[in-house]
């Protein structure tokens, strides 16, 4: 099996050196991901491609390569073939003949040759004398040099002729590795999902960092589409995956600070402490999937605020996209069916969330704030390889879920007081007791281990995550009432 590599067009201009430097960087980097194959690669790299050369002739493996290639960033194309010794132009007719001629059969086509090295014809000649073979001795319904049905492709190369079979669009983007390292902040969801994948198509080495602010349910989830998308689009270097137990940082954030403020709080604390870890792991800039103006605190007066607390670069690629672009990219990489599946914990819900902070607010805000906690969420945060994050997940439980109200059971309505103070929750008689999830772990310490308990809130989320908190525990008799 053969194949040519071509690069992105954007590192073909580049100056001499680092266009040098990234080709040697796609090279190693294919190197590592063929490895992986269980079969012999071969790897060879000149001024504008790399040849790629696989044992055997197994279509399973062609398949396999392509895939690999179509997914790596900085290949802008690449074609299968077969490779042969240079001959005369009849030698050069009959075997492009011999892979072209049944396909010609009633289409238009045309013959394009690339030449590379000293030889006593030109392209042309090449094209014209194997366009007449193939005329002559093929169904062929004529030649079309502006809109053929089938495009011939040789490519020359000293005393050697490839014969184009099959082409193929490359990812793009920038080998993986020519760019510093960044920390992509992931909640799973569509947009941090799309930005991380933007950054390791641009070739920085992308390590994810995902704050934790309540649910194992949740934090399962964002391993799964961390992996995958290493997986799938940067395996050729490894990355870490930072896990920050943000629960207490939360509840914090709800016992504290202004029901209007909270949302630009909470993401000033994020970037606080990504910007912590960063320095740990030697990376200098953080990267967010916030897009301008999508929800409250992606503004350009809360987004300066949230920025203003740490001096390290923040990247946003999808700062001008639409959502619409966003999903569409999402369905594209693969990660559409994750961000669409998530289990989005959203643990701080402002009613009235300000869209243009002001910091001497924020200061005042902050003020009340145990910055104890916050650093205590640092220090205990989990830095794990992405290559193990997948083996460490922890089995999760099953939670039995109710439509109605159970005898001998209490409900406990774990919604933010805000959104129970707007709607009583009406179980029908059964005893229902409001405790907000950010101060359940807590109370549940004085709760009876013999009760049934179902946890309530609206969306049945945060109630499923707690209650295999509880059964954690130690409690037997926890389920989820979702009417």
């Amino acid at each position: 099996m053969h194949f040519i590599i071509k690069l992105f067009p954007e590192i073909i201009i580049k100056s001499p050196p680092v266009r040098r430097r990234f080709i040697k960087q796609l090279q190693r980097n294919l190197r590592r991901l063929t490895e992986r194959l269980g079969y012999r690669v071969d790897l060879e790299r000149d001024w504008e491609k790399i040849q790629l050369v696989a044992e055997g002739e197994d279509p399973a493996r062609e398949t396999e390569i392509a895939e690999l290639l179509a997914r790596t960033p900085g290949v802008g194309s690449f074609a299968r073939g077969s490779s042969y010794p240079l001959g005369d132009f009849a030698d050069i007719a009959e075997k492009t003949g011999a892979i072209y001629g049944p396909l010609l059969s009633n289409k238009t086509f045309c013959v394009r040759a690339k030449r590379t090295g000293k030889h006593g014809f030109s392209s042309m000649d090449i094209e014209r004398s194997v366009g007449a073979h193939l005329l002559q001795q093929s169904a062929a319904a004529g030649v079309d040099l502006t809109r053929p049905d089938i495009t011939v492709r040789l490519d020359i190369r000293d005393d050697r002729l490839f014969v184009v079979e099959q082409e193929y669009p490359g990812l793009g983007g920038y080998p993986l590795g020519t760019q510093d390292p960044v920390l992509s902040l992931v909640s799973g969801g569509f947009d941090s999902s799309v930005a991380s994948f933007l950054t390791m198509k641009r070739g920085l080495i992308t390590h994810f960092c995902f704050f934790n602010l309540g649910g194992r349910a949740h934090e399962v989830g964002v391993k799964e589409v961390a992996h995958y998308l290493w997986n799938r689009y940067g395996a050729s270097h490894p990355v870490k995956f930072v896990t920050v137990p943000f629960e207490a940082v939360v509840a914090q954030i709800l016992t504290q600070v202004q029901n209007s403020q909270m949302g630009v709080i909470l993401k000033r604390m994020m970037l606080r402490a990504a910007s912590r870890i960063a320095a740990q792991l030697q990376v200098e800039a953080l990267v967010t999937g916030e897009s301008i103006g999508q929800v409250s605190s992606q503004t350009l007066p809360n987004l300066a605020i949230i920025d203003s607390v740490c001096d390290r670069l923040t990247l946003r690629p999808l700062i001008a996209m639409d959502k619409n672009d966003i999903i569409n990219i999402a369905r594209h990489i693969g990660t559409e069916v994750f961000a669409a599946n998530m289990p989005e914990y959203c643990g701080v819900i402002s009613v009235k969330p300000t869209t243009r902070a002001h910091p001497h607010v924020i200061a005042r805000e902050e003020a009340r704030f145990d910055f104890s906690i916050l650093e205590g969420a640092i220090a205990a945060a989990n830095i794990q390889s992405i290559g193990r994050v997948l083996e460490d997940m922890p089995q999760l439980h099953l939670i039995e879920v109710f439509t109605a109200p159970q005898p001998n059971t209490v409900i406990v309505d774990i919604r933010h007081p805000d959104e129970t103070a707007q709607r009583r929750l009406d179980a029908g008689g059964v005893k229902v007791e409001e405790i907000p999830f950010f101060l359940l772990q807590k109370r549940a310490a004085e709760f009876d281990k013999k009760q049934r308990y179902l946890l309530y809130c609206q969306q049945g989320v945060m109630s499923h995550l707690h209650a295999e908190l509880m059964l954690e525990s130690g409690f037997t008799r926890v389920g989820v009432y979702r009417p």
